[in-house]
């Protein structure tokens, strides 16, 4: 059974950062792309950021510049340091992992809410 653990969302005020991590099990990590996906009240799911096996990343526009994604194989964990943090940076973020791409992925977290207060 797969499982995507996210953590560290929380409330935090405009300009402050979070660190959110993504624990998973049932998968063999290392050869999985894993990103974070973002879902706003009202808004559209969008990919924040992906990193592959290679540790190749990509980053959406809002993300460019603030957050960095980042992955330990050895602790199976993905992480998101976001930094510069604002209003519009409010919404339940999501861990995903998948064999070929961070499109469309396989597996989802349950995802953890990161509310940025101005």
């Amino acid at each position: 059974q797969v499982q995507l653990v996210e953590s560290g969302g929380g409330l935090v005020q405009a300009g402050g950062s979070l660190k959110l991590s993504c624990t998973a099990s049932g998968i063999i990590f290392a050869i999985h792309t894993m990103a974070w996906y973002r879902q706003a009240p009202g808004k559209q799911r969008e990919l924040v950021a992906a990193i592959t096996t290679v540790e190749s990343t990509v980053y959406s526009g809002a993300a460019k510049g603030r957050f960095t994604i980042s992955r330990d194989n050895a602790k199976n964990t993905v992480y998101l340091q976001m930094n510069s943090l604002n209003a519009e940076d409010t919404a339940v973020y999501y861990c995903t992992a998948d064999l070929r791409s961070y499109n469309n992925p396989r597996y989802w977290g349950q995802g953890t809410q990161v509310t940025v207060s101005s």
